[in-house]
Parts: structure tokens; C-alpha cells; sequence
């Protein structure tokens, strides 16, 4: 069975009793709201482990809901969007969420992103996992902390997992796919335009210069690579 705290924001009912069922059924202590007030005041209490949140929510929208929980760190988020929402996904992604779920979706779907999340955020680090140093960017898996010129960053959990990859290949080029299957864990529901979302916001926190990347470099028409 699994464990840890989980945050479901959803105004429809049966979406979210449904959520929340099967989230129990695997072992995690479930909280429910239904609009974004009540989440808030939910987040405000205690942080869980994760939040699934869905976009479109009455008094407060998702969006507020992300920026304020990035504001505090970095509490995995999944989102939850309707099919044609394609501008809503990607704004979300930009704000910080850490994947997403479109509607119709499977519970045992979710489920399974839920946990592939948890696992990420919780690594297994062992002792050949040791910092890695380029420059004045620094990456320890351990703690799951960059700085740059002994500045910390502030990177969620798929920033750091994709930098890391990255990172631990330096001049390795991986496709967009690659790196779905390899952070993300699934390439059959995420749009590939999301690891270019991450990259973007990555190279926003940890380059010197986005405009012109030092350590996050595209190769046209194949992927991404680490120049150390």
C-alpha cells in the first residue's frame, strides 16, 4: 500500500468522490474541496504531500491556487483538464504544475501519476548520487537543492528531475519522448510540448542568460542536451 497526504480540489461530486475512492483504496489519506476558498483555507492548515487540482474552479481558479502554492514551495501539483483546455494545460505547466490529467480520464490512470509524482519526490538517492558541479551551478540529489553562485533555486519536483537527467549525461542528446518516458514515466498521455514548457521555465532559473543557454542547449529537430 502507499502512503502520504493528498489534496483533491474539484467542484464536480462525482469526479471528486471518485478520486478521492480510489486514492484511499491505495493507501492515501484523502481531503477533499470543492471550490478554491475552501482550498485555501485547506493549504493554509497543512500542506499535503500533493495536490490534484482541477483548473476550473468557482471563487478561486486553479490558476490563483498554483501561483500560491509556488509562492510557498514546491508541492507537487497534478491538474486535472478538459480535452480542449490545450492553452490551459500549458499555462498551468508554465505556473509551476507538475503534470496533468485530461478529462475523461481513468482513476486508475491518476492513480498510477500520483505515484510515479511521489516516487520522484522522494528518490532513493545512494551513495554514488553525489553532487554534481558545473560551474557555478550546483546540483545535490541528496537534498534536491541547485544554486547557482551559491544562490539557491526554487525548482519543482519535474524542474529538478529533468535537470538532473540531464545533467547526470552531459553532451547526451534526448529526444522529447525520451524525456517524457524518463521523468514523467509515460508517453502515451502528455503532450510533448510540455517537456519544452519545463525546459523553458528551467532555463529561466538556472541559466544566466535564458535568451542564450549555457547549460540547457537544443538541438534542433532531435531534443535537448547538458553542456557542462
Amino acid at each position: 500500500m502507499d502512503s502520504g497526504t493528498i489534496l483533491v480540489i474539484e467542484d464536480e461530486p462525482s469526479i471528486g468522490d471518485v478520486v478521492s475512492l480510489y486514492l484511499k483504496r491505495a493507501g492515501y489519506q484523502v481531503s477533499v474541496a470543492r471550490d478554491g476558498e475552501a482550498a485555501l483555507d485547506a493549504l493554509a492548515r497543512q500542506l499535503p504531500d500533493l495536490v490534484i487540482l482541477d483548473l476550473m474552479l468557482p471563487k478561486v481558479d486553479g490558476f490563483e491556487i498554483t501561483r500560491r502554492l509556488r509562492q510557498q514551495g514546491d508541492t507537487p501539483i497534478i491538474m486535472l483538464t478538459a480535452r480542449k483546455q490545450e492553452a490551459d494545460r500549458i499555462a498551468g505547466l508554465e505556473m509551476g504544475a507538475d503534470d496533468y490529467v485530461v478529462k475523461p480520464f481513468s482513476p486508475q490512470e491518476l492513480v498510477s501519476r500520483v505515484r510515479a509524482v511521489l516516487r520522484r519526490t522522494r528518490p532513493a538517492a545512494t551513495q554514488n548520487e553525489r553532487p554534481l558541479t558545473y560551474g557555478d551551478l550546483e546540483i545535490d540529489p541528496l537534498t534536491r537543492m541547485v544554486t547557482l553562485g551559491g544562490e539557491p533555486r526554487n525548482l519543482t519536483v519535474k524542474e529538478f528531475d529533468l535537470l538532473w537527467l540531464l545533467a547526470q549525461h552531459p553532451r547526451q542528446v534526448f529526444s522529447r519522448d525520451q524525456l517524457l518516458d524518463r521523468v514523467w514515466g509515460v508517453t502515451d498521455y502528455i503532450d510533448p510540448s510540455t517537456v519544452t514548457v519545463h525546459v523553458r521555465r528551467l532555463r529561466e532559473k538556472i541559466e544566466p542568460d535564458a535568451s542564450q543557454p549555457r547549460y540547457i542547449h537544443t538541438v534542433w529537430g532531435v531534443g535537448y542536451k547538458f553542456e557542462p
